[in-house]
């Protein structure tokens, strides 16, 4: 886990909670300086200060999931406007607003990890296919006839859900407990966003593939 935190107070306080929980930390105060360790330890999941004394942390992100596609990115700022936030999470995995609560960071870094990193993968696993849908479990990439699709880790983890669940229309509230590990949440509008994120993708590649049914929830059409 990189930490990427300007303020050492406040970097301190998340490195010393998430090593207790049994994270390897890293920390860096400059764009520079996460860049560097990025390179040398290749992190599995960044925790990035929007605002940095050298850069925006949202370039950083950018720069970092270019380098390592499958590295998890969380957003920790004072910013909360919705734009912001949207914008965050056109890239990122999560975003998380000052002040924050520090269970609730480190429950949502716990929810990123299990969603990106699952512990039911194995290499030998083989892929997942629906349709001109093929998804590497392995490689954690997927491919629409033949062309690679960028996705995001979590935009991964809900395609792969909807895959897994064949034509069915899976419920909002379901794809909110299994995919984003929230309980209770009918109300975010998380779900419509990453739907929103997957179809464009997807449908550059190929005629539509997901369906939305108002009031009920997200599945795939066609046929696997």
């Amino acid at each position: 886990m990189l930490i990427v935190e300007d303020e050492p107070s406040i970097a301190d306080v998340l490195a010393i909670t998430l090593r207790y929980h049994r994270f390897e930390v890293m920390t860096a105060g400059t764009v520079r300086e996460a860049l560097a360790l990025a390179t040398r330890t290749r992190p599995d999941a960044a925790l990035l200060d929007v605002m940095l004394p050298d850069g925006d942390g949202r370039a950083l992100g950018r720069e970092l999931r270019a380098r390592r596609p499958d590295m998890a990115l969380v957003f920790l700022t004072a910013r909360d406007a919705p734009a912001e936030i949207v914008g965050a999470l056109g890239f990122g995995d999560d975003y998380i607003t000052k002040p924050f609560n520090i269970d609730e960071v480190v429950a949502r870094l716990g929810a990123v990890l299990r969603r990106t990193r699952p512990a039911d993968v194995l290499p030998e696993r083989p892929p997942l296919r629906y349709g001109d849908l093929e998804l590497d479990e392995t490689a954690y990439t997927v491919h629409r006839s033949g062309r690679t699709v960028q996705l995001t880790p979590t935009e991964y983890a809900l395609l792969r859900f909807l895959v897994r669940n064949g034509g069915r229309v899976v419920p909002k509230e379901q794809l909110l407990r299994h995919v984003w590990q929230y309980e209770h949440t009918a109300e975010s509008t998380v779900v419509e966003t990453y739907i929103s994120y997957l179809r464009r993708k997807l449908e550059a590649l190929g005629p539509p593939l997901i369906t939305t049914r108002r009031g009920v929830g997200d599945g795939l059409a066609g046929g696997a």
